[in-house]
């Protein structure tokens, strides 16, 4: 077991209890469609793990009406890096030990007309105590309108903290979900913000307050879209789409590679793979 001090004990319990929130307004969609899908919850830990100090999380799959598969998972780790990969990691350089505690989640959506989204927040310990995350919004069929309303939420969140947080933390997701091989963006964007150190309380806060402009923007472009018509053609945009999508997440993720490098749950690390995809 992993023994939490007061901060990482703070950052769990709002991270478990985001999740509880956002998985109970989905599942109200789904309601509101006629459908009585639900998360299912699985358990994994890392304590048989000789190379880990413990931990673990939990995974939470629906699968619906409106969402065609959707993962919201939340975990609480302690170990220690790589040598090699330790190098990689903020902070970590003087020292291979690590403490991470977040939540993640991707959403594919059985519309085409709804956009498929991802966000996470997290915190992270290493030599030094920092914040991470962001949401971005990756529609197969782009409305100007949910582009402008997902932006102007995070937007506002940003601005309740520093006017200077948007137009970088914009910028940084615009750079960051690029698909080199493609040369094309992951989807219209988002913010994305690392390394947010110093001031725990004030990066928290902010922390919290992005997962709260999430929670409260992305349900409402759901129920915009959910009852749209759809077409065969939109359908196979949305394929195709979804195929770069995840070659995005196995080529250049680092949330997927610091999963993998640090012994987490595969099932949990791949759960923001679609369900189904196409390649040409």
């Amino acid at each position: 077991m992993i023994e939490l001090d007061a901060e990482q004990a703070a950052a769990r319990i709002w991270f478990e209890s985001l999740r509880d929130r956002i998985c109970a307004e989905f599942e109200a969609i789904e309601r509101e469609a006629g459908s009585d899908a639900g998360f299912e919850y699985t358990a994994w830990n890392r304590d048989d793990d000789p190379d880990a100090k413990g931990g673990g999380g939990v995974r939470g799959v629906m699968k619906g009406r409106v969402f065609e598969k959707v993962g919201v998972n939340v975990s609480t780790v302690g170990g220690e890096f790589s040598p090699e990969f330790a190098k990689t990691i903020h902070g970590a350089g003087e020292s291979p030990s690590f403490f991470a505690t977040g939540i993640s989640l991707v959403a594919h959506m059985a519309n085409p007309r709804v956009p498929a989204v991802h966000m996470n927040t997290r915190f992270l310990v290493t030599g030094k105590r920092w914040f991470g995350g962001g949401a971005d919004l990756n529609p197969p069929i782009p409305h100007d309108e949910d582009t402008a309303d997902f932006h102007a939420r995070l937007k506002a969140a940003c601005d309740a903290h520093d006017p200077a947080h948007y137009p970088r933390y914009k910028k940084w997701a615009d750079d960051y979900f690029y698909i080199p091989h493609r040369k094309v963006h992951r989807g219209v964007g988002g913010i994305f913000y690392d390394h947010l150190e110093g001031d725990f309380d004030a990066n928290f806060a902010f922390t919290r307050d992005v997962g709260e402009a999430f929670l409260d923007i992305f349900p409402q472009i759901v129920r915009r879209r959910m009852n749209e018509a759809a077409s065969d053609a939109d359908r196979e945009r949305m394929l195709a789409f979804r195929g770069r999508y995840a070659e995005f997440n196995l080529v250049y993720d680092r949330g997927t590679l610091f999963g993998l490098k640090t012994g987490g749950n595969i099932d949990a690390i791949l759960m923001s793979l679609p369900p189904t995809a196409t390649w040409a």
